[in-house]
């Protein structure tokens, strides 16, 4: 319930949020969770390209170890 709860104000608040909020760590940890289904392991922001991103590590259900890069500004 409490992921659920967490989902549903990460996309509320991007839904209404101005294109320059940038997304925070919790946000971002959510959002690749919820892309994969798996756990999340770490989540590191670093400089990609000359844009901010989220690295999050997730394990996936199947056992594999996916890296999901997230704009820190978008959150895409």
């Amino acid at each position: 319930m409490k992921l659920a709860t967490l989902l549903l104000c990460a996309s509320l608040m991007t839904a209404v949020a101005p294109a320059w909020a940038a997304v925070g760590r919790d946000e971002a940890a959510a959002i690749a969770q919820s892309q994969t289904g798996g756990r999340v392991l770490s989540v590191e922001r670093s400089d990609a390209g000359g844009r901010s991103v989220w690295r999050v590590k997730v394990l996936t259900k199947a056992g594999e170890v996916r890296v999901i890069m997230l704009d820190a500004t978008t959150g895409r």
